[in-house]
């Protein structure tokens, strides 16, 4: 039998009923129950089937799934309408493939789940229905020991009853993500312009060295690139294993937990994003899905594949951005046919439309590819969200390179080898998909020098003019300005660390690499600024609209091209990680760059290398970390080392800050594993990586008065 084994958890309780992907149907009721007793009878013949094998036999608890049934499961579910019951088995079972029962089966294995907890019902389970699961009954601790329970009989005094953080909760808004609250950090980067600035100001560069911990949280065990939400005073978070959490945000007390079962196999991969939209908490998940939650209770109200069937070689590791009420999600993959964007229906989980991200014969920039087949063409990897311009309605998204180099390394007669649209911005409507305008940042990239990342959006002076822009980067250190509404090329300015452009075209943009730094079995070994991985690279830049200031954090590293018959590239070589002819030893260092004139204003060093994104704030400070476990705060008019702090586990996402109650906090999540800490740790061998890869959020603010 073919079946999906998984489990949900909020609260303590589990709730995963199993179900065949196909065939489930022949197991349904075929007409609909007239009383609730023949209703639990045919639950009962369904869940043998479909349940048992995760749940056990008798509803308890099994190798998979945790119990439906006592105290655990109704400290969670007990007093909540068996309608609202019904709607969570529905959407969620089977994992990852809600909905694929019939309506009929879901009711009777609702009215299993109520009859064994003790409900008994005058009429069947529908859809909607008001009547409530029983209470939770008084739980007695006890153990073998029989010490250290917790006796009925005697009352305790009454415990605090602690903040409702969802009480008036009201929707999020499209103006709030475009303009979030200053206590609020609503989407990655905290609001759709791809900033990472917040306004709050109570942490200062004069306080900032009495930051102590305020709360923090174990994750699970593993990778995490995840930078967390806050709204009103509820802190969501991903965790390795697609598991989600909310927590209280001023004291990190757990408000409410998903955990997605994957299907055996698949790979879990961290995700950069997750996202808000109305009452859902938007993510995506591992094995390809998007999931909207509902951001109070975590329960799922609609699942949706963004592909059809299991395409191979598809990764996840950007997340989700929503905007116009539509979810965009792109994928990564170095298999045929390139890497995809999708857009899904916010409200109703409905796929709406997909773009391919590798040209073909018959589109714009299908013949760009020296003749490369459709079928053969590789790359063009969505490894970041985008991000939102709410002025233009314009969607922006980076798209990497293509490993594949040697088909197109050199031009065939007549041809085009610029290998659209790798390295580019693509602008798009996200209601339709429809594509506004591209930019390619980098043709046919030999390098891996991908121009992945972030895409910033604000307005900023050009020229003597004031424009509104959208700022982005590649791994060698150039960032290129665009007009937002167009994608007109305007500037380009250089971190100084790189070697091989050794002309930009100042009308197009267009960027000459040096012919004698062309890479190739047929040549020799190269040396060249940066490294493939980097220069700057997966970690985000935080932007000052105010002064058009924009700091950004990088690696001074080289590589040696050595020329192969296979190769990490296909124009054969293998690229190796080089300090710089000069290194001073100190690999990791942050820039101010006036954007305006693309002037560094200053450059602050140090010998651990970045590996975490860059946070702004209203009270002159930046916050950032680095692969010796320290998170760090500098004072942003001169770089200045301001405050550090030990971490048990290399932090790899981004920073946020965000405020409660009046007062501010800095927090960051830990989990080694994104591509900057690979290959990185030789560099600086005095400093090893944990041998254990802890997760965990760190929540800072200053003391209470």
């Amino acid at each position: 039998m073919t079946y999906f084994k998984g489990a949900l958890l909020g609260s303590g309780a589990a709730l995963a009923l199993l179900g065949a992907a196909s065939g489930s149907a022949q197991n349904a009721p075929q007409n609909a129950p007239a009383t609730f007793a023949t209703q639990v009878e045919q639950g009962r013949t369904l869940y043998a089937t479909q349940c048992a094998v995760c749940h056990g036999a008798d509803l308890t608890g099994g190798q998979f799934a945790g119990t439906l049934t006592g105290p655990n499961f109704l400290s969670r579910w007990g007093k909540v309408p068996v309608g609202e019951l019904e709607a969570y088995i529905r959407t969620s079972m089977p994992p990852g493939g809600g909905g694929r029962l019939s309506a009929e089966a879901y009711l009777a294995l609702t009215a299993l789940v109520a009859h064994e907890n003790g409900l008994a019902l005058g009429e069947p389970v529908t859809r909607g229905l008001a009547s409530a699961m029983p209470p939770a009954p008084p739980v007695v601790v006890s153990s073998q020991l029989r010490i250290g329970g917790i006796t009925p009989n005697y009352p305790f005094p009454a415990a605090p009853v602690p903040v409702d953080r969802f009480a008036g909760y009201t929707p999020v808004t499209p103006e709030q993500l475009a303009n979030p609250e200053p206590e609020n950090w609503l989407t990655w980067r905290r609001g759709h312009n791809g900033h990472g600035f917040s306004p709050l100001d109570q942490i200062t560069t004069e306080n900032v060295s009495r930051l102590n911990i305020a709360w923090a949280q174990a994750l699970p065990v593993g990778p995490n690139i995840n930078e967390p939400l806050v709204r009103d005073g509820v802190l969501y978070v991903f965790g390795f294993g697609d598991e989600v959490f909310a927590f209280d945000a001023a004291n990190g007390r757990p408000l409410w937990r998903y955990q997605r079962q994957l299907p055996e196999g698949t790979n879990p991969l961290s995700k950069k994003t997750i996202a808000l939209w109305a009452d859902k908490l938007i993510v995506s998940t591992s094995d390809l899905h998007i999931v909207a939650l509902d951001a109070r209770t975590g329960r799922p109200i609609w699942d949706v594949a963004m592909v059809d069937g299991t395409p191979p070689g598809y990764r996840n590791n950007g997340g989700p951005l929503v905007a116009d009420g539509v979810v965009m999600n792109g994928l990564a993959t170095t298999e045929p046919g390139g890497g995809l964007i999708v857009g899904v229906d916010a409200d109703t989980g409905e796929r709406l439309w997909s773009f391919d991200t590798v040209a073909k014969t018959g589109t714009p920039g299908g013949d760009t590819w020296n003749g490369v087949p459709d079928e053969e063409r590789r790359g063009g990897s969505v490894w970041t969200s985008g991000t939102y311009d709410a002025r233009t309605g314009i969607a922006l998204w980076g798209v990497a390179q293509t490993y594949d180099t040697g088909p197109v390394r050199d031009v065939i007669p007549g041809g085009n080898n610029d290998g659209l649209y790798t390295n580019a911005t693509l602008a798009f409507r996200p209601r339709t998909g429809e594509l506004v305008w591209h930019y390619q940042h980098m043709a046919n990239d030999q390098y891996d020098l991908d121009w992945a990342f972030e895409r910033v959006i604000g307005d900023l002076e050009v020229n003597g003019e004031q424009r509104h822009v959208v700022i982005t980067g590649g791994k060698e250190g150039l960032f290129d300005t665009l007009d937002a509404a167009t994608g007109q090329y305007l500037s380009t300015a250089d971190m100084g660390f790189q070697d091989f452009i050794i002309a930009i075209d100042p009308v197009t943009g267009r960027k000459t690499p040096d012919p004698a730094l062309l890479p190739g079995r047929d040549r020799l070994a190269l040396f060249m600024c940066p490294h493939a991985g980097g220069g700057r690279n997966w970690s985000p830049t935080a932007f000052v609209e105010t002064t058009g200031h924009l700091f950004v954090n990088a690696r001074d590293t080289c590589m040696e091209l050595v020329p192969t018959e296979q190769g990490f590239l296909t124009s054969g070589v293998n690229v190796f990680y080089s300090a710089p002819a000069d290194s001073d030893g100190n690999f990791g260092f942050i820039q101010s760059i006036d954007m305006s004139t693309g002037e560094v204003l200053w450059e602050s060093r140090r010998r651990a290398p970045y590996d975490v994104g860059m946070l702004a704030t209203g009270g002159g400070l930046l916050f950032t970390g680095a692969m010796d476990r320290e998170f760090i705060a500098y004072a942003q008019d001169d770089g200045q080392q301001l405050w550090r702090a030990g971490l048990t586990g290399v932090p790899n996402a981004s920073p946020i800050t965000y405020a409660v109650d009046g007062r501010q906090y800095v927090a960051v999540v830990t989990g080694m594993g994104n591509p900057l800490a690979l290959g990185l740790p030789g560099y600086t061998p005095e400093l090893p990586v944990p041998q254990v890869n802890s997760s965990s959020i760190y929540v800072f603010a200053l003391p209470e008065e």
